[in-house]
């Protein structure tokens, strides 16, 4: 059996569940594979599991970093890779779970990364961007690089800033900087899964009741930690859903109401998004969840799927 699997799939499909109960029958252990879940002291809010919910399963990669440290997809498999090499060697299961599929396919192709210098090149960006807009560093972008200006939305500043300083600093772009990394051969090879409802709205009413129950758990209280401790509004852990807009309302920007109804759409949005990109992989199983399936039904047809690979 390949000691190697992915499982992936929109917010609130059930990927933990699986998870823990595939590390269960195979003997595994579990790295996150989570932009969000990666923070310390932001558990509610980032649906990490549970001390009862892990169930005794070693897991890695959750709480490494402090909630006003600026993470990275390079950071991510900087930490990540020998975790899951030491897995591996140990001849127990990696099973790599998440939402973030950027961080997901990183990992499992090996990529290297441009360096992050700090000669001071970004906060000049920066600041061209504060004071003339960042249509500004765009076109600085566009005139040396017009495949990422072009693929890059004006408002993904920290993208667009970094293509413009990886060419600054190393005189290639990013885009062939990525080309190059493509064209080596992934470091793994695993069973890739991803979960899907066959009905959408259903995944909907999952994610909306979710919020509602995270809201009941305390998350309230975990925002107002965070602020306590000094962690910055606008620093990037505090952007993700869930914290931002009810930031705003323990601010008084909003009402409860308002940024309640905000998570769940946003949630639902990002689920769709999640989806998209997932489904670009051609090596993806689909564990269909169907009306009235639960996390046993998937497991079954997950571990049947794992059974054809050993034939």
């Amino acid at each position: 059996m390949n000691n190697l699997i992915c499982i992936a799939g929109p917010t609130a499909s059930g990927k933990t569940a699986l998870s823990i109960g595939l590390a269960k029958v195979l003997g595994g252990e579990i790295v996150s594979c989570d932009s969000m879940q990666v923070y310390k002291r932001m558990d509610i809010g980032t649906a990490k599991p549970t001390i009862e919910e892990m169930a005794g399963i070693p897991h890695h990669m959750l709480s490494v970093a402090e909630p006003w440290e600026d993470f990275s997809v390079g950071k991510y498999c900087a930490m990540a890779t020998p975790i899951v090499d030491d897995i591996l060697e140990r001849g127990k299961t990696a099973i790599i779970v998440g939402g973030t599929g950027l961080y997901m396919d990183a990992l499992i192709r090996g990529n290297s990364f441009a360096p992050v210098p700090s000669t001071g090149c970004r906060e000049k960006l920066e600041k061209l961007a504060a004071e003339e807009g960042i249509e500004a560093v765009i076109a600085q972008l566009r005139a040396v690089d017009p495949e990422s200006a072009d693929r890059l939305h004006p408002s993904d500043q920290k993208r667009i800033i970094r293509a413009m300083e990886v060419y600054l600093e190393t005189g290639q772009t990013i885009t062939e900087h990525n080309r190059k990394t493509q064209e080596i051969p992934p470091r793994y090879d695993p069973v890739w899964f991803a979960l899907e409802d066959a009905n959408r709205a259903t995944l909907y009413e999952r994610i909306d009741r979710r919020v509602e129950v995270m809201l009941q758990m305390g998350l309230l209280d975990e925002i107002r930690r965070l602020l306590s401790e000094g962690v910055p509004e606008k620093c990037t852990a505090m952007q993700a859903i869930g914290y931002k807009e009810f930031v705003d309302a323990l601010q008084g920007r909003s009402s409860l109401e308002t940024a309640t109804a905000l998570v769940q759409q946003a949630s639902r949005n990002y689920a769709k998004r999640q989806l998209t990109w997932f489904r670009r992989n051609p090596n993806m199983h689909w564990l269909r969840r169907e009306s009235g399936e639960g996390n046993e039904e998937i497991l079954a047809k997950a571990l049947q799927i794992l059974t054809e690979f050993d034939k």
